[in-house]
């Protein structure tokens, strides 16, 4: 395949659809391929599909146009994008019959018939042809680091949506856990392996093989799911290690000079990093079922464990309070505004506490401003939502899957990206494996479940 190279398009002309662009002659500007090339782009996809084309024919085919589309540009693979969404739609005038059909088959005793003709109806031609991609060995591989390259385009152009939620769709059976693996990572896991946790760990940079080495120490766990078509690929991982309290700060957590702690004495298994590895699964969730598997691992080898719970961050916390000061200051007492003025020496107004708080670290553990930080950061956890769900991320994932909003702590995580996230402030969820049913459903109910400690840190 090759593209057919032109200068800049006026801003004000729309972009052709695949449709107009196949019948034309010649191409626009900004079009990456010509229509001929897009013709016989087109054609090789199709020829994926045949219904007289084996599975195995079909696969070689799709690993022929894989191969064009790595050494593609960004805008040729553009063009591919569009016509698998354009192109392969289910057919417009069969959903409509039959939808018709099935309508009229309600309390009849072709009514499961008709079910069944409707479902085949919305099964569209790009479900076929992204199957067809699975097959080849890397297939996979290939499919995931497409959806990766897709993402960032949707917002800009809304005719990819159908071909990014067809990818949501099968990734979320393909890679349904049940086809999963759970795998502990240790240091005497392959090289290969261990630089991909180095690669991708996301909450806390891993800063050489010093630092994964402490993170693999005896006294430490650490969990992938694994999928047989990504191999030694880890899809999700988390860090764990065993203590004997809920661990207040990553600090000591992270010291690579510290002993390993006597794990036959440890009561506490702390989540301190979970991170997901392929952008291209966005929308498949695995971190429920992680920490389930990983909870279950864990109390078979170490019976003593009796408390699991995380050590997280607060990622959203100090942007939201960059707007919301002003509430959080009308929100406190009397007697505390008096005390803010008083250490402030001047009216405690939302721009004058948030520059007074430029470095966190150093207010004395009786500061009022210090108390404010975390009333408002109780706050923050406890109550801010949006469309009934918490408003940060990490707390939408520890809280969706059954745990509690359980302790603040203060210069939990001292590093610079912790004082830029979140002034510093770290919380543990706590997993109380007999409410995590009654927390998950009070989360689905728009109630945010919180430990009383939490509780008396509201204004």
């Amino acid at each position: 395949m090759m593209a057919i190279f032109g200068t800049s398009e006026s801003a004000d002309v729309l972009p052709r659809s695949t449709r107009e662009r196949l019948k034309a002659t010649l191409r626009r500007d900004r079009e990456a391929l010509s229509p001929r090339v897009l013709r016989r782009t087109l054609t090789e996809l199709q020829a994926i599909v045949d219904p007289q084309v084996s599975e195995v024919e079909g696969g070689r085919l799709a690993m022929g146009v894989a191969g064009w589309y790595a050494k593609a540009t960004p805008e040729q693979r553009r063009d591919c994008w569009l016509l698998m969404s354009e192109q392969f739609a289910p057919d417009a005038a069969k959903i409509k019959a039959a939808r018709e059909h099935y309508e009229a088959a309600q309390g009849t005793a072709d009514e499961g018939q008709a079910e069944i003709r409707m479902r085949k109806a919305f099964l569209s031609p790009r479900t076929r042809l992204l199957q067809r991609f699975a097959v080849f060995p890397e297939g996979m591989r290939f499919l995931v680091d497409l959806r990766a390259d897709l993402l960032p385009s949707l917002k800009a152009d809304k005719r990819l949506l159908p071909l990014d939620a067809e990818l949501e769709a099968l990734f979320s059976t393909w890679f349904d856990v049940a086809f999963l693996e759970l795998r502990r990572i240790s240091w005497d896991s392959p090289a290969s392996l261990i630089e991909k946790l180095i690669k991708y760990e996301a909450v806390h940079d891993i800063r050489g093989w010093a630092d994964v080495k402490n993170r693999l120490d005896s006294d430490r766990r650490c969990y992938g799911f694994f999928h047989p078509r990504l191999k030694d690929e880890p899809l999700i991982f988390v860090e764990v290690a065993l203590v004997d309290e809920l661990a207040a700060s990553i600090t000591p957590l992270l010291d690579e000079h510290a002993a390993p702690a006597e794990i036959d004495k440890a009561t506490t298994a702390i989540f301190y990093s979970i991170s997901n590895t392929q952008v291209g699964l966005r929308g498949v969730s695995f971190g429920d079922s992680l920490i389930k598997r990983v909870v279950e691992t864990l109390k078979d080898e170490f019976p003593k464990l009796k408390t699991f719970a995380t050590l997280s961050p607060i990622p959203g916390f100090r942007s939201w309070l960059g707007k919301q000061a002003g509430e959080m200051l009308a929100q406190a007492s009397a007697k505390t505004r008096s005390e803010l003025k008083k250490t402030l020496g001047a009216e405690p107004t939302a721009d004058v506490i948030l520059a007074a708080l430029d470095k966190p670290l150093e207010l004395a553990p009786k500061s009022p401003l210090r108390q404010w930080l975390l009333s408002s950061a109780a706050s923050y956890l406890g109550k801010a939502q949006h469309e009934g769900k918490p408003l940060d991320a990490v707390a939408r994932f520890h809280l969706g899957n059954g745990a509690r909003v359980e302790r603040l702590n203060w210069a939990g995580d001292p590093s610079a990206k912790g004082i830029k996230q979140s002034y510093g402030l770290m919380v543990n969820y706590l997993y109380d494996l007999k409410r995590l049913d009654k927390h998950r459903a009070m989360a689905a109910q728009g109630q945010i479940p919180i430990s009383g400690a939490i509780e008396d840190l509201y204004f």
